[in-house]
């Protein structure tokens, strides 16, 4: 990029035709998701009838504005609904939530409520934000943002934040704890239980991180897998993010804040009339809101239904049990931390993963590699393709020498936010 010419300002249009034929073959080198050689970053439920109504909804209201949604009374209702249906499955009341753009925005706001919490109810200028050190990025981003200072906690050999650390760590000053449903790097599920009982005894707020997961676990515990608590319904947690384009399977970005009373929701609510413009006032961090991912996911939801979800489900947790199946079966791997969901860590030992990796991305997988080794999130589809990317791994792992190559590129995150 830095002997290419300068990008100038475009001095006449193009005719729609040709940008058309350009779009085309500008995106031939982008993740190919639809094949099911990817882990990250799409949810591929394999249902085409599904994505046609989902692209059909997004067209009706590409052009909508939910920055006043007063403007858009079906899409208030909408997102009204949305809130209340999500409260329903976790265990919330109906008018203590939000939609967002995506995980990273619920977790901000989750933060800043509990800052301005602590200092409203509390009393602490500086209030604390203590997570375990697999929590989602988002939480430092929050921190760093909102000038709160960000308390990172060890994980014990399972993956799950170790609680006698969590419990020295909580103190005075501390406005948030964290627990993750799962977290991302193992695919564990904190034990959510004792977090939020020590929180709850210090007067601390609790949040629960279910972006990745609660579109998921609710239909994971109906198929009998093992799910400990983890929602709203367990004393002490008092707000939870769920994202909605994940799980859910809806397009991006749509996700949800819930909490457990609507008096901590207003710390999340900004208002403002100290222009001439009259009052502004917002619900969360964005200002101009696009209206396609809210409808989405309402029209998402309403598709699938919990029959819906529950055969997604099924699928998710027979594909995962073929990979890992398949994954313990090579002599040279193995799983880092046994996983409470759909998405693990797996590594070997002798130090070629590197090599692994290299090997399945030269057969156009595209896992993420994390500081211990390579990563998977399973979706629907993934169960009609487990058959062939295990044949590539078994051939993958054959052929890497034993031993760190000693260029090991920096390791990668897809992202879940």
């Amino acid at each position: 990029m830095a002997d290419s010419p300068p990008i100038a300002f475009p001095a006449h249009g193009t005719a729609p035709d040709e940008l058309l034929a350009e779009l085309g073959t500008s995106r031939a080198d982008d993740l190919g998701w639809r094949e099911g050689r990817a882990f990250s970053l799409v949810y591929n439920s394999g249902d085409h009838e599904h994505e046609r109504l989902l692209e059909a909804v997004a067209r009706s209201y590409q052009h909508d504005n939910a920055l006043n949604p007063f403007a858009y009374p079906s899409l208030l209702r909408i997102e009204l609904e949305l809130v209340a249906m999500a409260a329903d499955l976790f265990g919330a009341p109906a008018d203590a939530g939000a939609i967002t753009s995506g995980g990273t925005e619920s977790i901000f706001v989750a933060v800043q409520t509990a800052r301005d919490q602590a200092r409203a109810e509390r009393g602490i200028a500086e209030p604390r934000l203590v997570t375990p050190i697999t929590a989602h990025p988002a939480f430092a981003k929050a921190a760093h943002y909102l000038d709160v200072e960000h308390v990172l906690v060890p994980v014990g050999a399972d993956g799950r934040v170790d609680l006698d650390a969590l419990a020295e760590a909580v103190d005075d000053r501390t406005g948030l704890v964290v627990a993750s449903a799962p977290n991302y790097p193992y695919g564990v599920i904190d034990e959510v239980t004792a977090v939020a009982a020590l929180a709850a005894e210090r007067g601390v707020l609790c949040h629960v991180d279910a972006c990745l997961g609660g579109w998921l676990l609710p239909w994971w515990e109906r198929l009998g897998e093992p799910v400990p608590p983890w929602d709203l319904r367990v004393p002490g947690v008092t707000s939870l993010s769920a994202d909605i384009h994940k799980y859910g399977y809806t397009f991006k970005g749509a996700s949800v804040i819930l909490y457990r009373d609507r008096a901590l929701l207003k710390y999340q609510h900004f208002w403002y009339d100290t222009w001439p413009g009259g009052l502004y006032a917002s619900g969360t961090t964005a200002g101009t809101r696009p209206a396609p991912p809210i409808a989405g996911a309402w029209y998402a939801v309403r598709h699938l239904g919990a029959d819906g979800y529950l055969r997604l489900a099924g699928q998710v947790r027979d594909a995962t049990r073929r990979f890992r199946a398949g994954i313990e079966a090579q002599p040279r791997l193995r799983i880092t931390h046994p996983p409470d969901l759909s998405l693990f860590e797996f590594t070997a030992d002798d130090g070629s993963i590197g090599a692994i990796g290299d090997g399945m991305a030269a057969r156009g997988w595209h896992l993420d590699r994390q500081q211990g080794g390579l990563h998977l999130m399973l979706s629907p589809y993934h169960l009609r393709v487990s058959d062939e990317f295990l044949a590539d791994l078994a051939a993958a792992v054959e052929e890497a020498p034993a031993g760190p190559r000693g260029d090991e590129p920096t390791p990668t995150y897809g992202g879940i936010a």
